[in-house]
């Protein structure tokens, strides 16, 4: 059982063919962790109660009748370190003095116990709870006020070492661009659905709704935000993000604030404004009298400034109901359009916001009320460093287990395992190997390309000495014939193939450094050949055109550079044969045309030209070699005859 992992139990591999109302029940294994979960407290369990059950995100929620009287026995769907993060919160606001479900510590001291790679927690069973009244407004203010007080507490929260730390206070920017950007893709969608009635009522009204969401950006940029979030999170304390009627309860001394698995920093009157705006949705109208009386009521718990009104003003005029009701259409557009609410929804919505422009300007004038604090000033007197992690006591004692088994993974790694199972054999197989060959395929090609530059350059400097025309050529069979070996897998020494390997060709995905540099140093020797004449050519354009005389003009047939012309006779160079010289000599004129000549024709043309001049050139060679040779036996011959 402790190698069992908690999923979500919605789905059909939980249910199978028989259809289970999970509402009402948990899965087996979730019932044998929860009474496993109760040893580890100082308590004998006489009764246990299904009260909430989650199996869309796996969390469920027991009344359990204790010697101790009853108590809650709760499963957190949450990752353990984020959870982490909200049992630190509860214990601390309880702590403080808020009215917040005391959390019951097990045997070894921890707030929790961690099983089936969740947490769980035991709180005192607070009782009787009465949800607030919603028909009138002193119910609404009652609501306010406990939120205040919540937030007020929840201020100077540090979370416990090891907690993923949740926040929202820098997000608020990105959150207004994305509603306005989805808002927009409303619009496209109803386009492609324009045979739907419900469509035409959306491509009415989004334009407006779209200019709204984008109007409030621009004023959230232009407000204080960014000086007020340079406070800290600890500063401005904790958000519900889920606080509403049922969440906010009267109980014994005032408001009780339950379900805090959700908590996160933020701005506090983030949850007002969702409390506001979702009321005011139900109305049908925005009542200028209930949004003053809650706002009053929330400042008289949990004091706001001058700049936050305005952050809430400008958080109101965002048409978050509005994109709230229709962000649905995303996931079955189909669907979505053709139930029949869509009209409705959006006529009231409508109709609510033709008064909530004229409420807002009437609350604006409110603004004078609050107390204005220069943000700006006390961030930057403000010491930048977090406070101490004295938030809840004996809290670094809480260490999380570390997950050893594949079963302990979260759910979106087990996803990716089972999207690698569903992948073809020989694919599989291929990411396989290229997991296994980095480090073997990174060592054998450094090793190779430190053995192989000394031997490319003496086969390149050998291969410079021979034909240009064959070299050329056997560097474009090479360079044609490279790219297959280059995928071929170099397995390590001493490593036996698979079956799966020995059926499937091995295909390797790692790159691997030495065949791009045989594949460049063998390209390199087919273009040099006439890599030095294309620069005669271009240095021969760069000049400039001059009338001159005709001069006697000497080009060298070498590997070495060449020369400038020059009148007077100069040494025959040495090159790796023997001793070459030519004597070209050409006109002005005849220079003039062939340059000319060169110009018109393109790059690709030129080149062609040059090779095939290269290959002239070597047979010119050759007889003068020969010629050369037998000159020089005949000029031997007679100073020995001479001598004689």
């Amino acid at each position: 059982m402790d190698q069992y992992v908690i999923k979500p139990w919605d789905n059909p591999e939980a249910t199978g063919n028989k259809p289970v109302n999970w509402d009402l029940q948990v899965p087996p294994e979730i019932d044998a962790l929860a009474e496993q979960v109760m040893t580890h407290y100082d308590m004998s369990v006489s009764e246990r109660t299904l009260i909430t059950s989650k199996p869309d995100k796996g969390g469920a929620i027991w009344r359990i009748q204790t010697n101790k009287g009853p108590r809650s026995l709760k499963l957190l769907h949450r990752a353990p370190a984020r959870s982490l993060f909200s049992v630190g919160a509860q214990a601390y606001i309880r702590q403080q003095g808020g009215r917040v479900p005391e959390l019951i510590p097990a045997k070894d001291g921890k707030l929790f116990v961690e099983s089936g790679g969740k947490l769980w927690i035991v709180t005192e069973w607070v009782e009787p709870l009465t949800p607030a009244t919603k028909i009138d407004l002193a119910g609404a203010q009652q609501l306010c006020y406990g939120l205040g007080e919540f937030h007020r507490y929840s201020k100077g929260y540090v979370p416990p070492q090891g907690a993923k730390n949740a926040s929202r206070l820098h997000k608020w920017p990105n959150y207004y661009r994305k509603v306005a950007k989805k808002i927009g893709w409303l619009r496209e969608v109803a386009k492609v659905y324009n045979d739907i009635p419900a469509s035409q009522a959306i491509l009415s009204v989004v334009d407006e709704f779209e200019r709204q969401a984008w109007d409030a950006l621009q004023k959230l940029n232009e407000s204080p935000y960014r000086h007020m979030v340079a406070m800290g999170e600890p500063y401005w304390g904790l958000v519900h993000q889920d606080y509403g009627w049922s969440n906010g309860q009267m109980g014994p001394g005032g408001l009780w604030v339950i379900d805090l698995d959700g908590v996160a920093y933020d701005l506090p009157f983030r949850d007002l404004r969702k409390l506001i705006t979702s009321t005011m949705d139900d109305m049908g109208v925005w009542d200028i009298t209930w949004m003053r009386g809650m706002i009053e009521a929330y400042h008289e718990a949990n004091p706001l400034s001058a700049e936050s009104f305005d952050v809430l003003l400008i958080d109101m005029a965002l048409p978050n109901e509005f994109y709230k009701h229709l962000k649905e259409i995303f996931y079955d557009p189909v669907t979505f359009l053709s139930t029949g609410g869509v009209e409705a929804i959006q006529q009231r919505i409508v109709a609510a916001d033709q008064s909530k422009w004229q409420a807002l300007a009437e609350l604006a004038k409110d603004r004078a009320k609050y107390k204005a604090e220069n943000y700006e000033q006390l961030a930057a007197l403000r010491q930048p460093s977090r406070p101490a992690r004295e938030s809840v006591p004996d809290a670094d004692k809480w260490v999380l287990q570390q997950p050893a088994q594949a079963e302990m993974q979260p759910e979106s790694a087990m996803e990716g395992k089972r999207d690698m199972a569903a992948v073809p054999e020989p694919l599989a197989q291929g990411k396989q190997r290229a997991a296994e060959e980095p480090a073997v395929a990174t060592k054998q090609g450094k090793q190779r390309a430190a053995e192989e530059p000394a031997v490319a350059t003496k086969q390149g400097k050998q291969r410079a000495a021979e034909e240009p025309a064959v070299a050329m050529k056997q560097g474009k069979r090479r360079a044609a014939e490279e790219p297959a070996v280059a995928t071929k897998v170099k397995e390590p020494v001493g490593a036996a193939p698979s079956e799966a390997e020995a059926k499937e060709p091995a295909v390797s995905l790692v790159p691997v450094v030495r065949d791009k540099v045989r594949i460049k140093l063998k390209a390199a020797d087919a273009k040099r050949v006439y890599r030095k004449r294309v620069r005669v050519v271009k240095r021969d354009e760069s000049r400039p055109q001059k009338k001159r005389k005709p001069v006697k003009a000497v080009r060298s047939v070498s590997r070495r550079k060449p020369e400038k012309a020059r009148t007077t006779k100069r040494k025959s160079i040495q090159t790796p044969r023997k001793t070459i010289t030519r004597k070209l000599t050409q006109s002005a004129s005849q220079a003039a045309k062939r340059r000319a000549k060169q110009k018109s024709k393109t790059g690709v043309v030129k080149l062609k030209k040059l090779a095939r001049r290269a290959a002239s050139t070597v047979k010119v060679k050759r007889k003068q070699q020969k010629s050369s040779a037998s000159a020089k036996r005949t000029v031997k011959v007679k100073k020995k005859a001479v001598k004689n």
